[in-house]
């Protein structure tokens, strides 16, 4: 059968990068290779992407991909990046612009302790040596104590500027379990001590850091102290990552100021403007003046509304640039995170329900329509599970959903763009900060957040 065959992959991630997969069985469909593609490549492929062959009947010229059985067991792949905002047709390559933050990722579930100076590692090695044979403790010179510590702390710095107590006391336990030898006698914990130290030496590397620059810390000082006794106090309104922020507050990119990155985002405004936006010139100009923005939201605290915020950057109205902030900010994938945690929680929720149509009343005469016509779907297809998922939420909890969801025609548009009328969407939008006159994008001027079902007109499929 076709669905056993072994394919043979050269794919193109960027125009110049080329990697070779082999998969032992075909997949079924082109979304579940665009998956297992997604997830070989992540996180350099955090966004939406169709995918384009080299059709050997054309003489190898690059065809979209529609059907799995149309791909030969040897092809060459290329990742095509997908656009619904306007504008998307000039840009017609794909253009890998990874943001380059200070961090890359969240406090470690288990953290990873960092490489010594050599003479400390071989002191330590001996002195694991000995505490597995013997039970004997390390004792530590003043220096390599030192070398402990400040390696520490630029490890935890680099997840963190403000670790909290738990993560201080989850860094100096991982420190005792790589180096049992430093276990401190008499203690219950065994680095009850070493979290003390840990704590102090963060204070003292941010206070290097502001020194010498790093907004990220210098936002909080030149508090209160022995020359500004007038001045707020050092523990209050201390600006940090309070939730998911990997990069909270980052520098100017090297050789920008405050002056050049307000030219770059008066481009912005401009090109927004623009009837055939370039969404690659965009990108490249949000992601270098994301710096400012930070600036402008954490120290400047903007006291305008959110619109105001919107009118200076006209780009996070796009959809796509709403997910790019989000990944800069927690380097998450916006859409990835939520449909991993909607189909972690669908079963259940499709479960109640149906316990809740099995009653009487209108909220239940109205989800048991939504579960009926669910049962005329095929199941396996996770995008049907996601539909009504989210189009039963709200009539479970008996809420008015009538500004919420909205119905686009999208007819010939559709078939155009070669959009696959059962995929699932989201399309998340500030309010009034989405206008147009154009037949082709869908009315969402009025809502804060707004889930559009796609009716093609030509057919009776429909997607949410």
């Amino acid at each position: 059968m076709a669905e056993s065959q072994k394919l043979l992959l050269r794919v193109y991630i960027a125009p110049d990068i080329a990697h070779k997969m082999t998969l032992s069985t075909r997949p079924s469909t082109v979304e579940e290779l665009i998956t297992v593609i997604k997830e070989k490549f992540r996180p350099r492929l955090d966004f939406d992407f169709n995918l384009q062959y080299e059709d050997p009947d054309f003489g190898g010229q690059l065809c979209f991909l529609t059907d799995i059985s149309e791909l030969p067991e040897k092809a060459v792949l290329k990742v095509h990046r997908s656009e619904t905002d306007a504008g998307s047709a000039s840009t017609s390559d794909t253009e890998i612009l990874p943001y380059a933050p200070e961090r890359l990722q969240s406090w470690p579930d288990v953290f990873p302790v960092p490489q010594f100076s050599y003479d400390v590692e071989h002191s330590l090695n001996g002195g694991n040596m000995a505490y597995q044979n013997s039970g004997k403790f390390l004792k530590l010179t003043k220096g390599q104590k030192h070398d402990i510590l400040e390696n520490m702390a630029k490890a935890m710095h680099s997840f963190k500027a403000y670790p909290s107590d738990k993560e201080v006391a989850k860094a100096a336990e991982a420190l005792i379990s790589k180096h049992p030898c430093l276990t401190e006698p008499g203690s219950q914990c065994g680095w009850y001590g070493w979290k003390t130290s840990l704590k102090f030496k963060m204070g003292n590397f941010r206070t290097k850091l502001s020194r010498s620059g790093c907004e990220e810390v210098a936002v909080n000082s030149g508090k209160r102290s022995k020359n500004n006794p007038e001045s707020e106090s050092p523990h209050s309104n201390i600006k940090r990552a309070r939730r998911a922020e990997v990069n909270y507050l980052p520098n100017f990119p090297k050789g920008e100021s405050a002056e050049s990155l307000e030219q770059q985002r008066l481009q912005i405004v401009e090109e927004v403007s623009k009837t055939e936006r370039s969404l690659g010139l965009i990108e490249r100009l949000m992601q270098s003046t994301f710096a400012l923005r930070r600036k402008q939201i954490v120290v400047d605290n903007p006291s305008q509304a959110v619109k105001e915020f919107l009118e200076k950057w006209p780009a996070l109205r796009l959809e796509s640039q709403i997910a790019a902030e989000f990944h800069r900010i927690t380097n998450i994938s916006l859409k990835n995170k939520f449909y991993a945690e909607l189909d972690n929680h669908t079963p259940r929720l499709i479960a109640v329900y149906r316990q809740k149509a099995a009653r009487t009343g209108k909220a239940a005469e109205a989800l048991r329509s939504i579960c009926s016509a669910y049962d005329l779907t095929d199941h396996y297809d996770i995008n049907n599970r996601r539909t009504v998922a989210l189009r039963a939420l709200p009539v479970y909890f008996r809420e008015d959903d009538s500004v919420f969801f909205k119905m686009w025609n999208v007819g010939f548009y559709t078939s155009q763009l070669n959009f696959n009328v059962n995929y699932l969407i989201m399309l998340m939008k500030f309010s009034n900060a989405f206008q147009t006159e154009e037949l082709d994008e869908p009315d969402i001027a009025d809502s804060a957040v707004a889930l559009v079902s796609m009716v093609n007109g030509e057919s009776s499929s429909t997607s949410v």
